[in-house]
């Protein structure tokens, strides 16, 4: 994602993938036969030129090596010390091209002793401490999160910023330098308020236990009620005066001033729900049309697609196939918005491989060469 987030941006992306390897977000349906990939690999593979090369080969590590004198960044995702076997670590490799941004992401990072442990995103939120305040109940009981906070958020967003920082200093000092990345470190500040207080007290905060409850981020004013059609509506009216809004909208005047609401949150919260039980989603909406209260529809994917907003920011742009560009698919968009140099939705990617002999053949590798080292 992070490489893609760059490919967008303008810079010349080519991924480099062993033959024959199955890749995982290759198997999640659907799959898009006219360009022989999924769905997700064609838009993580956007913008993007592909080869495929077995590292194992002297001859292709040797190929990576010549690339390396034309491409200034790398990012790699294997483990601590994999590259290096292949000689491809990051002080090798700035031999070759001593201005080289190098970006290994990773798990745990790159030292500590947890960095040659394999986890997966789940895991990296689990002990983040982001987990368990998840699910708003009180006690707080364990909850699991269907989206790829850690993968996301602290794989691909955090690895771009320090990439870009790099890149910046590079062009200030003329050093390259190497990006240490890591998930888990990337989702730790998610727990930003109840991990600075806790950071500041040495201990849980007073009535922690209990922050659903007693926190001023945490109850009725800031949480999902179910309306009559069986869908939801989301209320997050944490300033009194988006609060006084929402009870105005509401017919709840009696409630207006939030002290009132702070002092018997439970009752508040069985009134809202059972207010909101008295219309449909839609008509919610049609309430809140217009006014400041911080109450807005939970949608799913396939309504979130034709949100107006969504569509107003170009967040699901329409994509050219790569392989026949008078096609093209619906991708999710690049949330990055620049006024000189705006993101550009070139292509879809291309099937694995398929810029393998183009691309070695300008380093003067003959066809045969270059079938030796990309095949298995």
């Amino acid at each position: 994602m992070a490489t893609m987030f760059l490919a967008d941006l303008g810079a010349e992306v080519v991924t480099v993938t062993a033959p024959g390897r199955p890749d995982l977000m290759n198997g999640y349906p659907p799959y898009i036969d006219e360009l022989g990939v999924s769905a997700s690999v064609a838009w993580l593979g956007r913008n993007k030129k592909n080869i495929t090369l077995n590292l194992k080969k002297p001859e292709a590590v040797e190929a990576v090596r010549k690339l390396v004198k034309e491409y200034d960044i790398v990012v790699e995702q294997f483990r601590p010390g994999v590259m290096k076997k292949f000689g491809l670590d990051y002080e090798s490799l700035k031999k070759e091209n001593p201005a080289l941004i190098y970006c290994s992401i990773t798990g745990y990072g790159q030292n500590g002793p947890m960095a040659m442990r394999v986890d997966h995103d789940l895991d990296y939120v689990a002990l983040s401490g982001n987990m368990i305040m998840m699910d708003g109940k009180t006690p707080p009981t364990v909850n699991i999160p269907n989206f790829h906070l850690a993968d996301i958020a602290g794989g691909g967003y955090m690895s771009t910023i320090a990439i870009l920082a790099a890149v910046h200093y590079r062009e200030k000092t003329g050093k390259g330098q190497y990006v240490d990345a890591s998930m888990f470190d990337g989702v730790l500040p998610f727990s930003c308020i109840e991990g600075t207080a806790t950071l500041a007290a040495r201990k849980y905060p007073k009535g922690w236990k209990e922050r659903h409850v007693s926190g001023t981020m945490n109850g009725p004013h800031y949480d999902v009620y179910e309306t009559a059609d069986h869908k939801y509506m989301c209320v997050g009216c944490l300033e009194p005066k988006f609060f006084a809004n929402m009870c105005a909208a509401m017919g709840l005047d009696e409630w207006s001033d939030q002290r009132t609401m702070f002092k018997d949150r439970e009752t508040f919260r069985r009134v809202l729900k059972e207010k909101f039980l008295e219309k449909t989603r839609e008509e919610w909406c049609a309430v809140f049309d217009g006014v400041d209260a911080c109450v807005e529809p939970v949608l799913d994917i396939t309504e979130m697609v034709d949100n107006d907003q969504v569509l107003a920011r170009n967040m699901v742009p329409q994509v050219p196939f790569s392989l026949d560009p008078s096609k093209s698919i619906q991708q999710i968009g690049n949330p990055v918005k620049l006024s000189e140099s705006p993101v550009e939705y070139r292509h879809t990617a291309y099937p694995m491989g398929y810029h393998t002999a183009e691309i070695l053949g300008i380093l003067g590798y003959s066809s045969e060469e270059i079938e030796a080292i990309s095949q298995k």
